[in-house]
């Protein structure tokens, strides 16, 4: 097997670790993580399905939700199977051009995600503070528009990555430690000078996660203002049920980054599994939680579920 030629400016292959330290562990950890797994494809493909057959649901937020769980089941299913793979068979090998697309991927699409919940705050923000103009500002083509121009958006952002790694000559061996091919954990495996990469990796993930997470605050804020001068406490309540949802999402995928950015400044001599393990907290939980938390707060999807339980029964 010549996982790693020399003849070549990149290897054939790396091998993916696992998760280092714990390897005597992968086949009881790979439960969990194959659990989250069918639960996340059971979970989203119920929710496309359901919206796309409910023609009442053909709201703006339910498209954006349609959109946010189409990119989960691409999220997840872009790491987990060879993440299995490694857990249960050992197959630890993954070709050099295959890694690329599975970086850039996963980093396109983490990009989309979070381009999706800054939409849907927008709905949010427009359906509450605007409750008059909702139909007339979120109209089809807008949706259509915004989904157009977050993948382009993220793609574009993305694809200098995979160019700028098979440029780099490899001399550091083909062992990722890592349980997918994360931008970093490759190009610490590169020689020469990588800190265009570096600064453009860090500079790439600080502007979509401070940008889009700064526009959803400033949303929320708004939100909160206007319901909070709402006349009774009633519509005060049902107008930011509405938001609820939607707030979980939004912690499900920002929290996992957040801690596991500040762990990674702060706690640096921790173990490596440690950050690895945040690292697939951060691609499991969102998957999984998101079409839990919308089935179940979520009355229209709820009732839509219960009534396909009813028929199974009859």
């Amino acid at each position: 097997m010549s996982t790693f030629n020399i003849t070549t400016t990149h290897p054939v292959a790396f091998l993916l670790v696992g998760i280092p330290g714990l390897e005597h562990l992968h086949m009881w950890i790979s439960i969990p993580f194959c659990s989250a797994y069918t639960l996340a494809l059971l979970g989203n493909c119920t929710l496309i399905f359901i919206i796309r057959a409910d023609a009442a649901l053909h709201e703006p937020m339910y498209l954006f939700l349609a959109m946010l769980a189409a990119i989960d089941l691409v999220l997840s299913s872009t790491t987990l199977p060879k993440m299995l793979a490694i857990f249960w068979f050992r197959d630890q090998e993954i070709n050099f051009y295959a890694c690329l697309v599975q970086m850039f991927f996963l980093h396109s699409f983490s990009i989309m995600e979070s381009a999706v919940l800054l939409a849907m705050a927008f709905d949010r923000y427009v359906a509450i503070c605007k409750p008059l103009h909702y139909t007339t500002i979120l109209t089809r083509p807008l949706i259509a528009k915004i989904g157009m121009a977050a993948v382009p958006g993220a793609l574009t952002l993305m694809t200098p990555l995979p160019f700028l790694l098979r440029s780099f000559h490899y001399c550091r061996g083909p062992m990722i430690a890592h349980c997918y091919c994360e931008h970093m954990a490759v190009v610490r495996l590169a020689c020469g000078d990588t800190r265009f990469n570096n600064i453009y990796g860090i500079a790439v993930a600080m502007f979509i996660v401070v940008l889009d997470l700064l526009f959803v605050v400033l949303s929320y804020i708004f939100i909160l203002r206007a319901v909070l001068q709402l006349a009774s406490q009633e519509a005060r309540y049902k107008a930011f049920g509405t938001c609820v949802s939607h707030i979980g999402a939004i912690l499900s995928f920002y929290t996992p980054v957040v801690i596991s950015s500040v762990m990674h400044r702060v706690a640096r001599r921790a173990a490596p599994h440690v950050h690895i393990l945040l690292a697939n907290f951060y691609l499991l939980f969102p998957p999984m939680i998101n079409p839990i938390i919308y089935g179940v707060k979520t009355k229209q999807i709820r009732d839509h579920i219960l009534s396909l339980f009813r028929r199974k029964d009859v």
